[in-house]
């Protein structure tokens, strides 16, 4: 193996890390690769997360070598804006990039991304399938990639997100389209069946596709400094996977929501609708779902999440296999929450409740004395730029809007973060959230107007966030100071000896 050595810098960042045990000491270090893992609309339904219901023991076996943290959260429950934020280190108000429409370059075209600033310090970089946002039925409809992102073209499977019979549906839909001489677009999406089990290999799916090429470029690459980034569908819409991982679950044994209904005295921004799932084949257009199809939804759900926790085992296996593990930084997230019923609403983000902004991440850091640890610090997404910036000996862009968490993965327990944010649009109503690890306050209004809306919810006494404590006098005094933590901002809620209060 090619030695690629760099110095040790003499850094905050440097001697942070190597206090923490995570740098190495005076001597050159290899420069360590990253396997950046990204999954789109998963939650925190993991068997790591404590869920007993899912199966997903690749995932679990790398939270038992890594940290995980409960308490993460992206900047928008929503694809495009998410990403983006975590892969420029800018937020959404910065980026101006709140829809799946636009390309961040048209916005804040100099920004150098994630991807972008290893490949800049010689790393060899590669996308696979959806890292920055694209709609994975359909490659040419929403494909926001960034080619100076990457050493090599982004790769994008040809296997279909349907089954056989989803995708032949999905075919006529397309012609249907051509004959009444309409544009392919976000207004005139062709949809198929909202889930299906094929009794075909992980292979004939896109994200088995996926697994199996980026196996292929780590033992190509095995020997050269990478940031590899591998972006999963799955479990998004349609909930398509194989039969086997249907097989893994009993339908009449899987939980539904209890909460499934608006929180009380809730504003009506606050919930979204489910015109995207009534879309799809075979869904009701209106009214309320059966408990029958609920719960073929949930196993649907379910399945594509074991779907995709396979193709992940095939993908850190074949890193083990080549001796990478010792000199690569693993991080695996999922882009943003997902409601599944709670509330009402199902397959569902695009919202500031707290399913929709949490969602997974673990990070696996070469070196690291912390194994199987859970954390519960603040971190937000966009913290992730910083940190593996500063986990890889690489400069940081000095116009970064997150804060590194590498010291957090040596002391998962330390104190850190205030407040973690995210916001979400209404129209012209634009939502901001705020939460401090136990209450969550959203703040709804239109620009430069006050606010005309608020939310507050006790996760203590109320987790699952089902009424709104916002004007109650008994919670005055907490509506107060969250509503300072928004009004303050990012800045104000950094860690001590980070910009924040000291």
């Amino acid at each position: 193996m090619k030695s690629n050595c760099v110095a040790t810098p003499l850094s905050r960042r440097g001697f942070l890390a190597a206090a923490a045990g995570l740098c190495g000491c005076a001597r050159p270090i290899p420069r360590r690769n990253v396997l950046f893992l990204v999954v789109d609309d998963l939650r925190p339904q993991l068997g790591c997360y404590g869920d007993r219901t899912v199966k997903t023991p690749h995932i679990d076996a790398l939270a038992a070598r890594g940290v995980l943290f409960e308490r993460a959260y992206a900047q928008q429950a929503l694809c495009s804006p998410s990403r983006t934020s975590f892969l420029t280190g800018l937020r959404p108000d910065t980026t101006g990039i709140y829809d799946i429409e636009t390309h961040f370059r048209d916005r804040v075209p100099d920004v150098v991304t994630l991807p972008q600033l290893f490949r800049n310090s010689g790393y060899s970089t590669r996308g696979f399938y959806k890292v920055f946002h694209m709609a994975g039925f359909d490659p040419n409809l929403g494909n926001l990639n960034d080619p100076p992102s990457w050493t090599e073209p982004l790769y994008l499977p040809v296997r279909s997100v349907y089954g056989p019979e989803g995708e032949g549906l999905l075919r006529r839909s397309y012609a249907q389209l051509e004959a009444e001489g309409k544009t392919l677009s976000y207004q005139h999406i062709p949809r198929s069946l909202a889930f299906e089990a094929p009794d075909v290999p992980d292979e004939a799916l896109s994200d088995g596709e996926v697994a199996h090429e980026a196996v292929n470029a780590l033992r190509a690459w095995k020997d050269r400094p990478f940031f590899m980034a591998v972006g999963f569908y799955k479990p998004h819409l349609p909930f398509v996977a194989p039969k086997r991982y249907w097989d893994l679950y009993r339908e009449d044994e899987i939980p539904l929501p209890e909460n499934q209904y608006p929180p009380q005295h809730a504003p009506s921004y606050a919930v979204p609708d489910d015109k995207e799932l009534r879309s799809y084949v075979g869904i009701p257009k209106q009214g309320e779902f059966p408990d029958e199809l609920k719960r073929k939804l949930m196993h649907a759900y379910l399945a594509s999440i074991s779907y995709v926790d396979a193709q992940i085992g095939k993908v850190l296996a074949a890193l083990q296999a080549l001796g990478l593990n010792e000199n690569t930084v693993v991080v695996l997230l999922g882009d943003h929450g997902f409601q599944m019923g709670e509330h009402g609403t199902w397959a569902k983000k695009h919202s500031n409740f707290e399913i929709a902004a949490n969602a997974p991440l673990i990070v696996a850091a070469p070196g690291s004395a912390q194994a199987g640890v859970k954390s519960k610090a603040l971190v937000e997404f966009i913290d992730l730029y910083p940190t593996l910036a500063e986990l890889c000996a690489l400069p940081e862009s000095g116009a970064l809007e997150g804060t590194s968490f590498a010291p957090v993965l040596a002391h998962p327990h330390r104190p850190w973060k205030k407040a973690a944010f995210c916001q979400y649009p209404r129209g012209a109503v634009m939502g901001r959230s705020v939460t401090d690890g136990r209450f969550r306050y959203t703040q709804w209004a239109r620009r430069n107007e006050a606010p005309d809306a608020a939310e507050l919810y006790d996760h203590e006494t109320d987790p699952g966030e089902n009424v709104n404590r916002s004007g109650d006098p008994a919670f005055a005094g907490d509506e107060a100071r969250m509503r300072s933590l928004l009004h303050g901002g990012w800045r104000a809620a950094r860690p001590v000896g980070y910009g924040g209060e000291r």
